[in-house]
């Protein structure tokens, strides 16, 4: 098992956490998701025979979330679920 750890800009509710969560719980070989909305911050579990961290990155991103600036790098935007 790997632990990815990312900082995803632009979740703003706990509407975004579960479009993020749904997303990534999706990909293949993920077997958990923690997500702290504070922050940004999202770890994710998986078995690194089944899943890359790209496909993890993809997965947010084409949920409508950015990967990778800090939370103090990117101010926080609602999403479609948000408004």
């Amino acid at each position: 098992m790997q632990t990815e750890h990312l900082v995803v800009s632009g979740m703003s509710c706990g509407g975004c956490v579960s479009r993020v969560k749904k997303a990534l719980e999706a990909v293949p070989g993920v077997v958990g998701v923690e997500i702290t909305l504070s922050n940004g911050k999202v770890d994710v579990s998986y078995d690194e025979g089944l899943a890359r961290p790209a496909q993890i990155t993809a997965a947010v991103e084409r949920a409508g979330y950015s990967v990778g600036a800090t939370s103090a790098d990117v101010p926080s935007q609602s999403k479609g679920c948000c408004r």
